[in-house]
């Protein structure tokens, strides 16, 4: 693991081009100078020329691939072409640049470095064979790892796009579940609660037994609440703006004028609170679902339909409440209207057992209504 971790520093080292092109340039020139067939003095100083065109670009690997490619290309290809002699030193730089072309370049760049290769080798060129084949390598392996990366880099993408939506479901769940919890259950065991304490006082004739039975379901009905409420806190934990939300009462109807109020003083225009029928007390959840549709509707309007008249209706009736709010906007269904907000209303409208229709009023606008079946709040 130490000498993977070395040589992994070596190898991306910033002066290894430098030094390796000083490397490979000494040991072309040792090449061609060696004692061996001598050279005339006329073509001496081109296959120097070349020698260096071959090897030094090696030093420019990193910063200039492009114009280094081309130039090691062209020295390799024009030695033997001129001189009848391949540079056998040069061998490792041309493979070195055109492996890093495959793996840096795109796909047509690389296809077309391998072309003047092909027609040297179609050409009978002596060593064509030899440099198709080992420039062919070089640009398939590079190419091959490019893809190889690109592939893993996509699925690591792909991987943390789902692990981030997962977390996001889960957390929005979560958030839902403990506010559901909190929003309906626990208003119903708080209401036991009461309820059993009160009856052990306006009971008459109440015998000892039945005070200690309905103080022993008093006493569950805080157990359970006080257990819920842990639950809730592990349930919002992740969730800040639901912890904070937990520590102040829910909203019923009986806020609903200063919501009302509210939504005049942000929006400018007139909002009318209409109710109709006698006014009765509502199970909490129900009054907790009508509250969140009349807010959510008046931010609509609000959104979409800035500073116009806003008329919101409650009608009490004896098995239902019916609500209706209607914008004297442009009308239409709004921006965004299959979001989470429409969504919302239609999702608690649907756990109450009531309906929800929300569009263009008949006569301009838009128009929110929903019918919420009517339960007492000790049914």
């Amino acid at each position: 693991m130490k000498g993977t971790a070395t040589a992994r520093r070596t190898l991306t080292h910033p002066d290894l081009p430098l030094t390796a092109a000083a490397t490979v340039t000494a040991l072309a020139l040792t090449e061609i100078l060696a004692p061996g067939p001598t050279v005339p003095s006329d073509s001496l100083l081109g296959l120097l020329a070349l020698a260096l065109g071959a090897t030094v670009p090696l030093a420019f690997l990193h910063t200039q691939l492009l114009l280094t490619a081309v130039t090691v290309t062209a020295a390799t290809l024009l030695t033997p072409l001129t001189y009848d002699r391949l540079l056998v030193s040069g061998l490792p730089v041309l493979a070195t640049v055109l492996y890093t072309v495959g793996r840096r370049l795109p796909g047509r760049t690389t296809t077309a470095f391998a072309v003047p290769f092909a027609g040297y080798a179609l050409a009978g060129g002596a060593y064509g064979t030899a440099l198709l084949v080992g420039a062919g390598t070089a640009l398939t392996a590079g190419h091959a790892h490019r893809t190889r990366a690109a592939k893993a880099r996509r699925a690591a993408a792909d991987w943390a796009y789902a692990d981030t939506a997962l977390a996001h479901a889960a957390l929005g769940e979560r958030a839902r579940i403990a506010r559901e919890l909190h929003d309906i259950v626990a208003h119903h065991i708080s209401t036991i609660s009461v309820q059993a304490e009160t009856a052990r006082y306006t009971t008459p004739g109440l015998p000892s037994e039945g005070a200690e039975k309905f103080l022993a379901i008093g006493d569950t009905a805080r157990l359970a609440l006080t257990e819920m409420r842990r639950l809730l806190g592990v349930l919002r934990e992740d969730v800040p703006e639901e912890a904070v939300r937990a520590r102040t009462p829910q909203p019923g109807l009986d806020q609903l004028l200063t919501l009302v109020d509210e939504a005049r003083e942000t929006s400018g225009g007139a909002i009318r609170l209409i109710v109709r029928g006698p006014l009765t007390p509502l199970d909490p959840g129900l009054e907790l679902t009508a509250y969140r549709i009349v807010q959510e509707a008046l931010t609509n309007a609000r959104r979409h339909a800035h500073g116009v008249a806003v008329d919101v209706e409650l009608h009490y009736k004896e098995d239902e409440l019916r609500l209706r709010i209607r914008d004297c906007g442009p009308g239409g269904t709004p921006e965004g209207a299959a979001g989470h907000g429409l969504l919302g209303m239609r999702e608690r409208t649907a756990m109450a057992g009531g309906t929800l229709h929300a569009g263009p009023a008949p006569a301009g606008g838009f128009l929110v209504t929903a019918t919420l079946p009517v339960r007492s709040p000790g049914a």
